[in-house]
């Protein structure tokens, strides 16, 4: 069993007896590091593969949250972390990288929680991921993961309701792409990342969804992959899950500017935007 495979288990184990939205909950002020090492070449072929990236030149601006995710898990599972891990929804993140990177850069990798924020349908927690050359901060990200529970507020009898988010402005479509069921399987063999929720529908079904879904990390870093044919290096990415994409289905990749999202039918799944250099 896999480092990654073993947190997702101790998770399983120990979520039954967290309570998110707990009065005084704090967060571990542990940190995991990853020291220098290289980076496997067979791993990253096979991340870029499933997630449309060239398998030559800079590494994949996603990668280095690939490589310290199994830290983050170690972090979020451990007994002192107040969320139970199991139903935690990724719900957004901001990746920035400070130089362009290379697979022959041997980053430190330093995973940490940073801060418990309410949210109108739980508690949040932002996870951050920073690497560093030589001890140089060169890349790193923020992304928050929501645990959904009882937030003790009501709305009045008499308050008017409440209207509806507005729905984001649809941009001009630039691509289709028809992702098979057994993406979940592709990308997780490739990140490590083997969450039921993405492997199969029996396996999703017992955490709620109907069918299996796509991993929001291969929906972000798609996009980078489709972006990244424009002018000028990818220097950071904004990134919010808006619903899940499930398993077969065919979505549209539309961008305009620097903005972008991922849309199934009227559904809008992912929106975001980007920077580049110059």
């Amino acid at each position: 069993m896999t480092g990654l495979s073993l947190s997702l288990a101790r998770g399983a184990v120990t979520s039954p007896f967290k309570r998110a939205g707990r009065p005084g909950a704090a967060l571990p002020a542990d940190r995991q590091v990853i020291p220098p090492g290289r980076i496997a070449p067979g791993p990253l072929a096979a991340y870029s593969r499933v997630c449309g990236f060239a398998e030559s030149g800079p590494l994949p601006l996603t990668y280095p949250h690939v490589m310290g995710f199994p830290a983050a898990m170690r972090l979020m599972t451990a007994r002192g972390f107040p969320l139970p891990v199991l139903g935690l929804v990724h719900t957004w993140i901001e990746i920035t990288a400070h130089r362009a990177l290379h697979p022959t850069d041997e980053l430190e990798l330093t995973v940490y929680a940073d801060g418990l924020t309410p949210h109108r349908r739980g508690t949040e927690v932002t996870m951050v991921t920073e690497a560093r050359l030589s001890g140089v901060l060169v890349w790193e990200s923020r992304s928050g993961y929501l645990s959904r529970h009882a937030t003790g507020t009501t709305t009045p009898t008499s308050a008017p309701p409440a209207s509806p988010p507005a729905s984001p402005p649809e941009l001009p479509a630039a691509a289709e792409w028809r992702l098979p069921a057994d993406l979940g399987r592709r990308y997780g063999a490739a990140s490590g990342d083997r969450n039921p929720i993405h492997l199969h529908p029996v396996t999703a079904r017992l955490f709620g969804f109907p069918r299996h879904i796509a991993h929001g990390m291969w929906t972000v870093a798609r996009c980078l992959a489709e972006a990244g044919t424009g002018p000028g290096r990818i220097r950071s990415v904004r990134a919010d899950f808006k619903a899940p994409v499930p398993l077969p289905s065919t979505v549209t990749y539309a961008a305009e500017g620097a903005a972008f999202q991922v849309r199934g039918g009227s559904r809008v799944h992912l929106t975001g935007s980007l920077t580049r250099e110059g």
